[in-house]
């Protein structure tokens, strides 16, 4: 059996929280509203295999980190349930299951304690969700703005707190989406597709 590099998961798992130590300390902009939307809503059942990676945003506002860190992930989208599993060196660290009344996870215990399931299904909500949905869901005064290969999260006072841009424009499931979390200082970069016996 092959040795895992205990220290090199260590370092990698302290990177892949999409929430990560930032949200400790005071943010310039509005907190980012949690999202746990009826699996049902998203109208469609869809096993995607993804490649998610997290780069640092420094808190002046300045350019994300050219390098960042890969967890692979299966994700499983149906009526009933959202399940997502995420690997890190061969190794399960986070499984997801959200039934749309209850979130059940399990974590590594080399896994930071930032890393909340909560944050992870939000990021997946608000990047596939469809946006009529999202904005039904969203607290007052909050919008959703979209166009083809965008969306753009807003707060009450009309600030941008989430960014999303998407190479193709539909299915937005297929290639690669990118969300910038102006809040929380992270962009997280999926590369995503549908499980091979699916694709078409």
């Amino acid at each position: 059996m092959k040795r895992v590099n205990r220290w090199g998961c260590c370092g990698v798992l302290c990177l892949l929280l999409l929430t990560g130590c930032a949200t400790r300390s005071p943010a310039p902009v509005a907190a980012v509203p949690p999202l746990q939307l009826a699996p049902a809503t998203l109208g469609s059942s869809l096993t995607l295999v993804q490649r998610l990676t997290v780069l640092k945003v420094p808190r002046n506002g300045g350019e994300a980190a050219s390098t960042g860190r890969s967890i692979d992930v299966l994700l499983e989208l149906d009526p009933a349930r959202v399940r997502l599993a995420g690997f890190v060196m061969n190794q399960r660290v986070l499984t997801l299951d959200y039934d749309g009344k209850t979130l059940r996870s399990q974590r590594h215990p080399l896994l930071p304690m930032e890393v909340d399931a909560a944050h992870v299904l939000r990021d997946v909500q608000l990047v596939y969700w469809p946006a009529s949905a999202l904005q039904a869901a969203l607290p007052p005064g909050w919008t959703l703005d979209e166009s083809e290969r965008a969306r753009v999260l807003r707060s009450r006072d009309g600030s941008a707190v989430v960014n999303i841009r998407y190479a193709v424009g539909a299915p937005r499931w297929i290639g690669t989406a990118e969300l910038d979390n102006v809040a929380e200082h992270y962009r997280l970069r999926i590369e995503s597709a549908l499980q091979p016996e699916e694709a078409p």
